[in-house]
């Protein structure tokens, strides 16, 4: 390899660095005593077989502060592992179980079950907010609270705050931080917050806030009825229709272990990696490739004695440890392994585009 392209991607690297220490520094952070809400705030929570999770997501949301208005609506999405029963044994007036019926064709489960519950929420579109949860997600009291405060200081329509990552075991610990590592890497986020772009959008389903009116006039989740990453298309969705949002910190307002374990890891980002550059595979493959090319070269150059490539890899490293320090994530000595996370990646990447070119692709036995 030529000097000059090392010298490169390890400027690239800096560069990545860089741009993650000021996004970090720019992260909206919501209060830390957020002023009471007085309208209308409806929770969705999809569940397909969570029960193992739902009674300790619905135990969260039920102790949630400074709420006048406040009903969780549980979506049963075909569950066959006894989530039912656990719901139904919450005694709880705010909480309103619903069953969904199957996806119609052309809809994939997790925004279908969103739109039943957005829809069984009832109420106008007014200034109603809707919240949307995944069961694995463990609110701390004040979160929505602050979530809606937050929406409302910055003048945003949705905003995601990020729960803070929980990993175990070290399959976890090299792959969950990657996903807020790209974004704040990446992604300008006050241009981001307010750009029309599809490009610039970055969001996670584990929990969303939307104002009602915004979530309507973008078409709800009917208009991301078969997307994999239907949370990036919600927001995309809520931009092109004029709307404003994008993930904020959430490390102080919930937690979430995503995965647990290799085999629950590899299949669910095997799901969904196909798709995350625009729903195009080819991109996405681009994507990890360049991805790799700056944050794997250097430091292997590294290893054969490259000034250089240490360069490289003490910015990757640092790059990972801005992103971790913003969203509540592992530092040390974690980040000294981002070039295998990036590997391990690289390796789900073509596992996903493999599965979907061959259509062999499921997720809680429906295929995608």
């Amino acid at each position: 390899m030529s000097g000059r392209l090392l010298r490169t991607l390890t400027g690239l690297a800096v560069a990545g660095a860089a741009h993650a220490a000021v996004n970090a520094a720019l992260l909206r952070r919501p209060p830390a005593g957020p002023p009471a809400v007085s309208r209308q705030v409806t929770v969705v929570l999809p569940v397909r077989d969570e029960a193992h999770q739902v009674a300790g997501c619905l135990a969260a949301l039920l102790d949630q502060r400074g709420i006048d208005r406040f009903q969780v609506v549980v979506v049963d999405d075909g569950s066959t592992d006894g989530t039912a029963d656990v719901v139904r044994a919450v005694h709880d007036r705010r909480v309103r179980f619903v069953t969904a019926p199957p996806p119609p064709p052309g809809w994939l489960g997790k925004p279908h079950a969103c739109a039943v519950g957005a829809a069984a929420a009832g109420g106008s579109a007014g200034d109603d907010v809707l919240v949307f949860v995944d069961a694995d997600v463990r609110l701390f009291p004040d979160a929505i609270a602050a979530a809606v405060a937050a929406l409302d200081a910055h003048g945003l329509d949705l905003v995601s705050p990020w729960p803070r990552p929980l990993a175990e075991g070290l399959a976890e610990r090299l792959v969950q931080p990657l996903a807020p590592w790209l974004w704040t890497t990446t992604l300008p986020l006050r241009l981001a917050e307010r750009s029309p772009r599809p490009s610039l959008a970055a969001a996670n389903g584990q929990f969303l806030v939307v104002r009602r009116d915004a979530y309507e006039g973008a078409g709800g989740h009917g208009a991301v009825r078969g997307e994999v990453l239907e949370d990036i298309a919600l927001l995309r969705a809520v931009k092109r229709a004029g709307g404003r949002g994008g993930p904020i910190d959430g490390s102080r307002l919930a937690a979430c272990r995503m995965y647990e374990g290799w085999p629950a890891l590899r299949d669910g980002y095997a799901k969904s990696l196909w798709a995350s550059v625009g729903g195009r595979p080819a991109a996405s493959v681009a994507a990890a490739a360049g991805l790799t090319a700056v944050w794997v070269v250097p430091p292997v150059a590294a290893l054969f004695g490259s000034r250089a490539g240490l360069v490289g890899w003490l910015a990757g490293a640092a790059g990972r440890a801005a992103a971790a320090a913003a969203t509540g994530g592992r530092i040390w000595p974690d980040t000294l392994a981002h070039p295998v996370s990036m590997l391990v990646f690289d390796a789900l990447m073509a596992r996903s585009v493999l599965g979907h070119r061959r259509g062999t692709l499921t997720w809680r036995d429906r295929p995608l």
